[in-house]
Order: C-alpha cells, then sequence, then structure tokens
C-alpha cells in the first residue's frame, strides 16, 4: 500500500480548508503502521483516501482493496452479533443463512461464544467493537484501515482489546494503517508511527518500533518510543 505525496482541499462556508499537505505513507504487505497527530490534522481524511471513500486533489494512492473501521461500532441494533459480522459476507453475495454459518465459528475465536444471538444494545463496548472488527475482517479485503477503534472505551478495556488485538492481527496478518490519539497504543500495536503536524497534515517523524511481541507498555524500550513520539508532537512526555 502505497500513498505518495498527496494533498486534499475542502470547501467550506469559511472558505478553503486544507486537511492533507504531500503526504506520503507505504506500508509493506503485513505490516502495521499507526498514524497519531492532533485533532483536524487530516487522518480520517488520509484513511479514507486509502478506501478509495475520497479522491486527492493530488498525489497518488495505490492501495489493495481496503476495509474501514470506523470509531464508532455502526452495528444494526435489529441484528444479532453473529448477523453483524455476517453482513460483511452478505455484501460479497452470500445468502443470509450461508453467510450467518460462516461468520459463527469466528465469534468462538474472538470470544464471544454465548453472545452470538444478542443484540447490540445486549453487548459490552469491547463486544461490540470485536463484532465491528470481525466485520470488517470478514469482508476479505488485505488491508484494514481503523480509524480510533477503542476510544470510546475506558481505559482498563481498552488496554485488554489493544492486547486482544495484536493476538488477532498476529494470527489473521493484515497490512493495516491504525489512526489513533493514544500514542502508547500505536507504539504497542504499531510497526511503525507515523507523526503528522497540526493542519495541514504532514508526516514530521517516521518512528520504527523495531521491539518483539507481545510488548508490555513497562518495557524501557517502548517507554523511550513512546517519549519520542510525544517529542515529536510537541507535548511533554
Amino acid at each position: 500500500m502505497c500513498v505518495e505525496h498527496v494533498s486534499r482541499t475542502f470547501a467550506s462556508r469559511r472558505g478553503e480548508v486544507r486537511a492533507l499537505a504531500d503526504v506520503s505513507l507505504h506500508a509493506a504487505p503485513g505490516e502495521i503502521v499507526a498514524v497519531v497527530g492532533p485533532s483536524g490534522c487530516g487522518k480520517t481524511t488520509l484513511l479514507e483516501l486509502i478506501c478509495g471513500l475520497q479522491a486527492a486533489d493530488s498525489g497518488t494512492v495505490t492501495s489493495a482493496p481496503a476495509a474501514l473501521m470506523p470509531q464508532r461500532d455502526l452495528l444494526l441494533p435489529w441484528l444479532s452479533a453473529v448477523d453483524n459480522a455476517a453482513l460483511a459476507l452478505r455484501a460479497r453475495g452470500m445468502a443470509r443463512d450461508e453467510a450467518r454459518a460462516a461468520a459463527a465459528p469466528w465469534l468462538e475465536r474472538f470470544g464471544l461464544t454465548g453472545f452470538e444471538r444478542s443484540r447490540p444494545a445486549e453487548l459490552s463496548g469491547g463486544m461490540r467493537q470485536r463484532v465491528s472488527f470481525l466485520r470488517s475482517l470478514l469482508a476479505g479485503k488485505p488491508v484494514l484501515a481503523l480509524d480510533e477503534p477503542f476510544a470510546a472505551l475506558d481505559a482498563i478495556t481498552r488496554a485488554e482489546m489493544q492486547s486482544w488485538l495484536a493476538a488477532v492481527l498476529a494470527s489473521e496478518p493484515r497490512t493495516v494503517v491504525l489512526v489513533t490519539h493514544d500514542v502508547e497504543e500505536a507504539v504497542v500495536l504499531g510497526d511503525r508511527v507515523l507523526v503528522m503536524s497540526a493542519r495541514p497534515g504532514r508526516v514530521v517523524r517516521d518512528v520504527e518500533v523495531a521491539v518483539a511481541r507481545p510488548r508490555r507498555r513497562t518495557d524501557p524500550q517502548v517507554v523511550a518510543l513512546r517519549e519520542q513520539v510525544l517529542e515529536a508532537l510537541g507535548m511533554p512526555a
């Protein structure tokens, strides 16, 4: 997946808003690239460009088909967990019963045994995010674009979900672009961390995370990389 010198400007009532300026991003197959930056710097715009939901004003985006997982889980409240997950398979042409049967074994792998028939309102926040991620995974696309997937969760659940996601991606590798405001999350999950500037967003630092997995937040290497990213963001460690 390759983003080369991409810029994007939007029209607004107050005039033009330049979201991205000359952004380049490369991700090798199976690589997890985390993207951090201040609010409004164009991170979500970047994901939508990768997924083909927007077109760049200049530059090029070359990517295998990508599935977007937005910050909100967007589960359909009238469907069960298994049917929400199976929506990705139905979008690929499967009949409902076939899609449900194909999705069901995955819910066990995702720690959702016993909740297959539960509606979203009956699931915890972490469970809802697991269903949402499973739906993205079952879309069958080699690139996953994750937009703040755990931002709405409490700190303990978020840490649990980070460990869970790392384990899932170890067993089901995908090329991943992960947008997050959580610098620690970026370092714990990413192979690289791209730091973006304030709007218009530019890549100001590309930090390699050469730390063996599973990663502990208290590992001195992880702590040092976290401080390096915070420094690039202009924030105190």
